[in-house]
Formats: structure tokens, sequence, C-alpha cells
């Protein structure tokens, strides 16, 4: 059973919430963050990311970083640009984006249920990028970055947010990417509780953004168990800040593949490697959007091409029959010596959210070929973390994104 429960939320004032909220730390480079944060004092970037307040040769890992971003919170919460609620509360959190509404419950999620994997995963986490936000959440006593879990959709739990959504929003406004944001205060001890007890009839919540954040958070969680030896379980540090959404609303986007170079191929040559693979057309007039399982498409040589996976290929295990997987089992390994996506300088990914032409632009600019993938499903996200398996790294490209500071949990302070 899924675990949850209210907290006292810091939220920005009346009236601010457009000008705090920011992306997630993590689709910033770090130059691209210290050019958003110019001329933006609000923006909670500056606190997610504190080098940016520094020049740009520091560490960007020193100790005075991570102090710098503790100090930027506390200066903001006494400019009144913050606001704690009294009160213990859930919230809710609706994005708009596309005429499509996505609406999920802000609480607190129980670390227990990490560690015990009542909160499953479908992705290995990197140890360097943990020990970043480990830092961050120690220094600020706070988690400021929600962790996106996914649950399936349940009766009562959608009936009582419904309810709840017919009252006035406290916060309502439209971020710059034209996504849509509205949030909603849950106060009354009634609602608090049936909530919580419904969740406690869903077996599982999953991670569907936030891998790093959920072990981050988790880590830290274990250092505050170890100063406090007398713990009940009931402080702060053992519950993590999450915003959970019914699978029915959510929705998966592609991610793509560039390559830097052909791995010494020719284009002739690369097209009859992948012949032994897929069905290949073309090339064709139009950029190829998957429109089914199995299909990709590949833009070579400023022309695309559409590639059907051979049946004979296909593997029906949850991992092996992802198209990601087949992409790298039978192409990036064998073709382009690319065993560690994670790591090998030689491929990047495109979030399905830059469009084909993003693949077209990177291919004029500084790679020489693009798969374009079709979306994993949430069903096939769900399968995978119940068998206990992982996917290939970067799988899936969730939007709209949460943005960071419209909710803050302090853990200890």
């Amino acid at each position: 059973m899924a675990i949850i429960r209210p907290f006292r939320g810091l939220r920005p004032a009346a009236g601010k919430e457009k000008a705090v909220a920011a992306l997630p730390y993590d689709v910033y480079s770090r130059e691209e963050a210290r050019r958003k944060v110019e001329g933006d004092p609000l923006t909670f970037l500056r606190i997610d990311r504190p080098e940016t307040q520094f020049p740009p040769e520091q560490d960007m890992y020193a100790d005075c970083v991570y102090k710098k971003g503790d100090e930027m919170l506390r200066e903001m919460e006494e400019m009144g640009v913050f606001v704690q609620d009294e009160t213990p509360c859930f919230y809710l959190y609706e994005l708009t984006m596309d005429g499509r509404s996505q609406t999920g419950l802000v609480a607190c999620s129980a670390v227990d249920d990490y560690v015990s994997g009542v909160i499953k995963k479908h992705e290995n986490t990197r140890r360097d990028k943990e020990e970043d936000r480990i830092r961050h959440v120690d220094a600020l006593s706070a988690q400021t970055g929600p962790i996106f879990l996914a649950y399936r959709a349940e009766e009562t739990v959608s009936r009582l947010l419904a309810k709840e959504k017919e009252s006035p929003a406290l916060a309502d406004f439209v971020s710059e990417d034209g996504v849509r944001h509205r949030v909603w205060k849950i106060c009354s001890g009634d609602v608090i509780r049936r909530l919580a007890e419904a969740f406690e009839k869903i077996p599982h919540t999953y991670i569907a953004d936030g891998h790093h954040r959920a072990a981050s958070a988790v880590e830290v969680s274990m250092m505050r168990r170890r100063e406090h030896p007398d713990y009940t379980g009931e402080e702060e540090f053992n519950y993590f800040l999450s915003v959970l959404f019914p699978d029915e609303e959510l929705r998966i986007l592609d991610y793509n593949r560039v390559l830097k170079d052909l791995n010494g191929y020719s284009r002739e040559e690369l097209l009859e490697k992948l012949r032994e693979s897929f069905a290949l057309e073309g090339p064709v007039r139009e950029p190829v959007r998957p429109q089914r399982k199995g299909e990709m498409g590949l833009y070579l040589g400023e022309q695309w091409y559409r590639l059907t996976a051979r049946e004979e290929k296909k593997l029906q295990d949850p991992v092996g029959c992802l198209d990601v997987a087949f992409l790298q089992r039978e192409v990036l390994e064998p073709v382009f010596g690319i065993r560690d996506p994670k790591t090998d300088r030689r491929i990047d990914f495109v979030g399905g959210i830059r469009g084909l032409k993003e693949l077209e632009r990177r291919c004029h600019e500084d790679c020489q070929a693009a798969f374009s993938l079709y979306p994993t499903s949430m069903e096939e996200l769900f399968d995978v973390a119940d068998q206990g398996l992982l996917m290939p790294p970067k799988s899936t490209w969730f939007e709209p994104k949460l943005r960071s500071g419209l909710f803050i949990h302090k853990i200890e302070r």
C-alpha cells in the first residue's frame, strides 16, 4: 500500500507563482542556467542551480555553492516571496498543454515505501548526479523539486480530486512555454484522511520522472536517521516531496537519438547494415514520425527513411520488446559500437518536445544520423517496473514538465 501524508508547504506568495516557477534544474546546461537567471531575480532556478551566482570558473560542487542556495532560500522567505502554510495540507497541481490536462496530488511519500519497493523504479541512477542533489537537499534541509510519481487510476481518488477542483484555484498562470499551471490547497481533515486511505489501497506507485531526486531524498533521509538514532518515523525527513498522477492522464513523448559519426561506414554501407534488422523504405518525402510500435525513422544524408523492425528480430520480454531496446540491441551496439549510451559521447538524446526539425538541425550542425522513435507507453513502463527490470537510458520523455519552486518541503529546520 502507498503511504502519503500532508505537509506544511512552503509556497510562493500570491501573485509571485509565475515569477518563481522554474523548469527542473537538470534540463539546463551550466551555461543555459546562467543565461536563464540573468535579470530574473525571483526564478527558483537560482536556488536549484546556485552555481549561477558565482563566476563561471567556480567549482559548482564546492561547499560554498550549496551554502549559497540555502542563503538565497532563507532570504526569499524573509522577503515574503515564500510563505509557509500553518497546518499540513495536500495540494493539487494541474498542468494543461495543447488542450490536455493532467492533475496530480502533491503530497509527501514515505521513504520506507521507496526502500521496500512499494514505490517502483524503472531506471538506474548515476552516483555523481545523486551526490549533487544529496548535497543540495542536505544544505537547504528542504526538498525543492517534486518527484513525479504515477499510479494506476483509482475511482475514489479521481472523484475526490474532481470535487476539490470545483473550488477556486489558489494559483493560475501560464508559463512562457504556453503551459497553464493551476494549484489548489486541500486543508479539510476529512478529505485528507479519505485521500490517504484511498492511497493505502493502491499497491504501488511508480517513478515516472525524477529517479535521481528520489534516490537523493532517500539518502538524505538515511543520513538524518543516523544523526537522530532516536527518530520515531514521524519526522519530516522520513518523507519526500512528490506529485502523484493517474496513468490515464499522462503522456510520454518520443525520446530520439542522434549520432555524431557513422563508425566508419559510408551512408550506403550503413543502410545495407540496417536492412539486416529492418525493412527499409526510402528515401521518403516527409519526416518520419513513427505511427506504431516497431516503426522508426532515420535521417541520413539530408534524407528520411522509414524503418520497420523485422519480426524475427523482436523479443517479447518487457524490456527486450521496447523500441529503444531494439535500437540499442540491433543497431547502436553492433553497428555503431555504442555499448553504454549513458557515457558514450558519440550519441546524444533529443526529447520529442523539440520535434523532428531538431533532429534535422543537429544533423546539419554536429551529427551525421538521427533515429526517431515511437514513444514508450505507460503500460510498458509499469510492466518493466513490476518485473523489477530496468529500461535502457533515456526511454521516456514526459511533458509537460513539473515546475520547481511551487512546492517546497522542509525536512528539518
